[in-house]
């Protein structure tokens, strides 16, 4: 439910260009779903590349990225890391949306930290820190790289902190 809710915060960019392309909002409509255990992982493994097309279908760097957090959220049904790489290209987006706000994408990453329920912060806090593992969405490919790569480093420190600060408790 938290990388549809980080994806949803910037679907609009992406219908502003593509106003009739539905594939983002139904990715998250299925993400939700799924969430809520009205769909198979099996039926979602299979759809999960549906909202990722959409990206190649926009031509603002904006809009592709908004399509491809959809599309990450889609991901978790098939590995639950995916959830990182929605909320890396949820805040790419806002800080392509608003480059004249240098805080943009900080924001962003700060919103989506404060609403990660404890139970997604822990299941988060066990992945392996972006870069580290070969295999997965968080291995050493496009979401370890640039600026995904730069965000989901902060998105794992930030829960970290928090999974460090709740243990002292």
């Amino acid at each position: 439910m938290w990388a549809a809710d980080c994806a949803e915060r910037v679907l609009g960019l992406f219908e502003q260009e593509a106003p009739d392309d539905d594939r983002p909002r139904d990715a998250i409509a299925r993400t939700r779903a799924f969430g809520r255990g009205e769909l198979t992982a099996a039926g979602e493994i299979r759809r999960r590349f549906v909202a990722g097309r959409a990206a190649r279908d926009v031509t603002s760097p904006i809009a592709v990225a908004a399509a491809r957090a959809a599309a990450q959220a889609s991901g978790v049904a098939h590995m639950g890391a995916h959830a990182l790489g929605a909320a890396a290209y949820s805040a790419k987006a806002a800080g392509l949306a608003a480059p004249e706000e240098a805080e943009a994408a900080d924001d962003e990453i700060r919103w989506q930290l404060e609403h990660m329920s404890p139970e997604v912060s822990t299941a988060l806090a066990r992945l392996p820190a972006v870069g580290t593992d070969p295999a997965g969405p968080l291995g050493t490919g496009l979401l370890a790289a640039g600026a995904l790569g730069s965000i989901i480093r902060r998105l794992q420190a930030g829960i970290g902190a928090a999974t460090t600060a709740s243990d002292r408790r």
